[in-house]
């Protein structure tokens, strides 16, 4: 097939292509392939988008005065230095998967996306991870895949268990995490209940969560190196966010919904994880001002911080933060957040 018609048919079919599509469908060497795609470009026929290892193409407005963003993205990035919130926020700026999705869809999306990618980042020690996220025409879906570990591997050597079979017990048992001194274990236990589907594939098993048919399996499969993840959600979902996590959380903080004041007030309660700053951020960007009161809490941890001050607070600039009694442990960890 004619070169160029390879890369305009995987345009169409994938809504993108980068020039590691173009080497593994030939026996193009690289520059090669980056050279036909920048003559490409400066014909007019295709449409550079990104940079580095984010660059990748797509086709040209019809009309030739905007370009249209795709609906289907893939990324197979480094990782290294990478940053879960600044994936979706280029994944956001990049396409149209994200325009006119309902509020309590889009704000499941953000976090079950934000979780899934974050742990694959941090825990499974691969060296790339691959990601797809795509709306249709009934959904949004996304995959995120590498190569590492595993996550029932790793959930076996951290907790000293003799299977995979008794590591996706633990699992299942929810809240679970093999970073307990950085994390609340809470993303994929969420990500589960919250999704239409999702599918964890690790090596030769697959865990599926079915909340459609009301249904959790395991299934037997031909074995992949490191986890792959996948979820669905229905364009038309009525489920929120806020509703899951007051279903599922205990009171280790509370809402004064008058004066729209969080109070964190357990004293036995570690605030470190992205996941605990999410659920307790989920559904206050509508609020003008935002009361954090930190009595009677020790420390809080790095991640939590940087999602609460460095990631969410930038995010929503016409909301008004006000952090009430931090101590000094605290306040560290905030000024250096923000800085």
């Amino acid at each position: 097939m004619e070169l160029r018609t390879l890369i305009l048919n995987t345009i169409k079919k994938q809504g993108q292509v980068t020039t590691a599509d173009i080497v593994g469908q030939t026996a193009l060497s690289r520059a090669y392939a980056q050279r036909f795609l920048k003559n490409l470009v400066g014909d007019g026929v295709i449409v550079l988008m990104g940079k580095a290892n984010q660059a990748h193409y797509i086709m040209p407005s019809k009309k030739g005065t905007s370009i249209e963003k795709p609906l289907r993205i893939h990324r197979i990035m480094l990782n290294k230095d990478l940053s879960e919130d600044k994936v979706l926020r280029q994944i956001k700026e990049e396409s149209a998967i994200f325009q006119g999705l309902a509020a309590n869809v889009s704000s499941i999306v953000d976090y079950a996306f934000t979780e899934m990618l974050n742990n694959a980042i941090e825990h499974s020690t691969s060296k790339k991870i691959d990601l797809v996220i795509a709306k249709t025409a009934t959904d949004i879906r996304f995959t995120v895949a590498d190569r590492g570990v595993g996550i029932f591997n790793n959930i076996m050597k951290i907790k000293c268990l003799r299977t995979k079979m008794e590591a996706i017990q633990d699992l299942l048992k929810g809240k679970e995490t093999t970073a307990p001194d950085a994390h609340s274990g809470e993303g994929i236990f969420f990500t589960s209940k919250i999704a239409d589907l999702l599918n964890i594939k690790s090596f030769e098993k697959k865990l599926v969560f079915d909340n459609v048919g009301q249904d959790i399996y395991i299934k037997d499969v031909q074995s992949v190196k490191g986890t792959k993840i996948d979820f669905v959600l229905d364009l038309k979902s009525k489920k929120k966010l806020a509703d899951l996590f007051n279903k599922y959380t205990d009171d280790s903080f509370q809402f004064s919904k008058t004066a729209v004041k969080v109070k964190l007030y357990h004293q036995d309660v570690d605030y470190v994880s992205r996941s605990q700053a999410r659920r307790i951020l989920a559904g206050l960007e509508k609020f003008k001002t935002i009361e954090i009161d930190f009595k009677d809490i020790k420390t809080i941890g790095q991640a939590f911080a940087d999602e609460v001050f460095r990631i969410w607070q930038p995010a929503h600039k016409d909301v008004k933060f006000v952090v009430k009694k931090a101590n000094e442990n605290v306040m560290i960890m905030i000024k250096r957040a923000q800085s």
